[in-house]
């Protein structure tokens, strides 16, 4: 089985043992990676102060990291494909690595960007292959693989705010830098990492298929509503990511430090649920996974705009969860229904996650400008009503479906 096998493929006898150590390895370099990213958005606030930058002036900042990305993604994806290259993944890494300094160090608004297009770079390199290595080293375990290598990323993404609030605000934004050392370690990590994946990549080389399962058109459709589902999630999660800090300031007048605290409730949720969300869709196949976590958020996002202090906490943490189940169910099963292209899906729905939350994140500063933070939480908390269009998923046996 190579690096690209879908679950359809006979492995072979070396590929069938779950390597825990590399999907921990690769979960690690995810968490590195995903608190570079985060950092960025936890340290809006200061930002703000300090280049007096308006709420579009943000979004601006998360378009230039997220489109970055998405534009880079797909293509590198189609490309390691064709050619895997998991020896690129320390220099992903060392783009984040520069990145981050460029944030710590910026003296003018436009360097900023740039700080942010270089973290935006080094994850179009990391996310492609390293979700191939992650499935390369799954054992057939294809869920548990995907959410343990995304795990890493959202608990990333959680200690991100707090690092911000007991690190970054009390000793000023020049101590962003302290974590490009956790940028060096993970070029590391990724360099060992990368020899595996090769060394595994040319043993297993010879047995791939790319047959579809399903009529190419039935193939298509599905995409592109599963495309859509990552759309509505990642608008919400935009608007988590670069507004909650900002909403609960206004609404309860929380210090920032308090307002990451609230951030930090979300993301931790977030890191909680991608891992249920592999665990149970190799269980109960990941159709089910994907109209329990698109749906069954509804209830809780129509009620966040509306209830005090403890209960918007407490909400954070269960919409994180729920909403964060979807997306290691949803990369699976497209990668399912496209077998072979491991690094092509990976690209196109971490891409597109990342485009389209900062093509958001930039719409939702300008309505925020226009209407006020609370306005939008109030239009953004109907989005999950669009995971409607799970029904149009197809429900085969061989697509994990009852």
């Amino acid at each position: 089985m190579s690096a690209a096998d879908s679950a359809t493929n006979t492995p072979l006898a070396s590929d069938r043992r779950t390597v825990w150590l590399v999907l921990s390895a690769i979960s690690l370099c995810h968490m590195i990676n995903d608190v570079m990213q985060s950092m960025l958005s936890a340290i809006y606030p200061l930002l703000q102060q300090e280049f007096s930058l308006s709420y579009a002036q943000i979004g601006i900042m998360t378009f230039a990291f997220q489109v970055t990305a998405s534009l880079l993604q797909p293509l590198i994806g189609m490309l390691t494909d064709r050619h895997p290259q998991p020896k690129s993944l320390p220099f992903g890494m060392a783009s984040t690595f520069c990145g981050v300094l460029l944030l710590a160090f910026a003296h003018e608004y436009w360097l900023l960007l740039v700080g942010a297009m270089l973290i935006g770079v080094g994850s179009a390199v990391f996310h492609p292959e390293s979700s191939r290595v992650a499935r390369l080293a799954s054992g057939g375990r294809f869920g548990t693989a995907q959410s343990l290598f995304q795990l890493g990323g959202n608990f990333g993404q959680s200690l991100g705010p707090l690092l911000a609030a007991f690190i970054v605000v009390p000793l000023g934004r020049p101590a962003v830098a302290l974590f490009a050392i956790a940028a060096a370690v993970g070029v590391i990590v990724l360099g060992r990492v990368g020899a595996w994946a090769e060394g595994r990549r040319r043993a297993s080389a010879a047995s791939i298929d790319k047959t579809l399962k399903l009529p190419k058109g039935v193939v298509l459709r599905a995409i592109a509503v599963l495309a859509i589902l990552v759309f509505t999630k990642n608008i919400y999660t935009a608007s988590m990511n670069s507004y909650f800090t900002f909403f609960t300031i206004e609404k309860f007048g929380l210090s920032t430090q308090g307002a990451q605290i609230m951030l930090f409730l979300f993301l931790l949720g977030m890191a909680g649920g991608v891992m249920l969300g592999g665990l149970f869709g190799d269980r109960f196949g990941p159709l089910k996974v994907i109209w329990f976590s698109i749906l069954g958020v509804l209830p809780f996002t129509l009620m966040l705009p509306h209830v005090g202090l403890v209960a918007t906490g407490v909400l954070a943490v269960v919409i994180g969860l729920i909403l964060a189940s979807a997306f290691p169910a949803i990369v699976v099963f497209a990668q399912e229904l496209v077998p072979g292209r491991t690094g092509t899906i990976a690209g196109l729905f971490f891409g597109f996650s990342f485009g389209m939350g900062g093509i958001a994140a930039a719409a939702l500063g300008v309505l925020a400008d226009m209407q006020g933070i609370q306005q939008v939480f109030l239009y953004c908390s109907f989005l999950p009503l669009l995971g409607i269009l799970t029904i149009l998923l197809p429900r085969s046996k061989a697509m994990g479906a009852a």
